[in-house]
């Protein structure tokens, strides 16, 4: 992480689950104790479970999958974790520059989970391989949807924004699955809209792989996902911070086009021939 930057206590709590592989039941518990940190390590298993909405056994097991004894381990677990003072914070500046710090050590984050190149790369191949590509944002994820679809439109003959919810959502996501559509790309960030949800299982009924760039490993999307890839939301301003997922959204579209540089690079020249006809830009 960059010198200086604040790690918010969510942050450190969501580091337990990394590499374990966790239920449907226990990825609704882990998402409960990342979003209610800290204020979570001072509850009992019975007020987590009911937070969560599991059964207060759910919890225990899960405290054990995680490596601890039982659910009294990880509460100190989670309460060292959530009262540590990250080194550097003191002089971090004000609540403005603490939120962009914040963001540079989401996007340090990411740069250390992007080490698994062959990941990026054969998810980048599933989507180049789609035709079309829906690309699925419904409410604040709509605008990187509508952003990654701009580029990737340049390079992929086919690419279909699905930013409006309702019963439509699902005869478009059918409707591409029809015209030999085999994946979809999913933006799924808080507050994790229920229509999204719905659309993710839609998209699998209508035999479609569903890939999603979410903020969390635990995040609700990770249960009708095929492939997910996280990148943490900001959250000390009023309103979300999406750097991360906007950064891992242009890596993702640049393993679209290694999947198939030969075709990248005609249509990226075919796009700059009709620009210059047009005049489109300045210079």
């Amino acid at each position: 992480m960059n010198e200086g930057a604040v790690e918010a206590p969510a942050d450190r709590v969501l580091d337990l689950f990394q590499g374990v592989r966790l239920t449907p039941t226990q990825r609704r518990i882990a998402h409960c104790l990342v979003q209610h940190a800290p204020a979570v390590a001072y509850l009992s298993a019975a007020e987590v479970a009911d937070l969560a909405g599991v059964s207060q056994p759910s919890v225990t097991r899960f405290a054990v999958a995680l490596g601890h004894d039982g659910y009294p381990a990880l509460r100190r677990r989670l309460r060292d974790l959530t009262i540590a003072t990250p080194a550097g914070s003191a002089d971090s500046g004000n609540e403005l520059q603490q939120a962009v710090r914040a963001e540079m050590g989401n996007l340090d984050r990411l740069a250390a989970q992007l080490a698994d190149r062959d990941r990026i790369a054969e998810t980048g191949r599933l989507l180049a391989e789609s035709r079309p590509l829906p690309v699925l944002g419904l409410r604040a994820a709509a605008p990187l949807a509508a952003y990654f679809a701009y580029f990737a439109a340049k390079v992929h003959p086919d690419v279909r924004v699905l930013d409006d919810g309702g019963s439509l959502l699902t005869d478009r996501l059918e409707q591409a699955a029809e015209a030999g559509a085999s994946a979809v790309l999913a933006f799924v960030l808080p507050r994790y809209p229920r229509e999204t949800l719905d659309a993710l299982r839609d998209a699998r009924q209508a035999g479609l792989t569903v890939v999603a760039i979410t903020d969390s490993p635990v995040s609700p999307a990770t249960e009708h996902a095929d492939v997910v890839l996280p990148a943490a939301v900001g959250a000390q301003l009023v309103f979300d911070l999406h750097t991360a997922p906007m950064t891992l959204a242009m890596v993702l579209l640049q393993a679209i086009c290694d999947a198939a540089p030969a075709d990248t690079q005609r249509r990226l020249e075919a796009f700059e021939a009709s620009a210059a006809r047009r005049q489109l830009f300045l210079g």
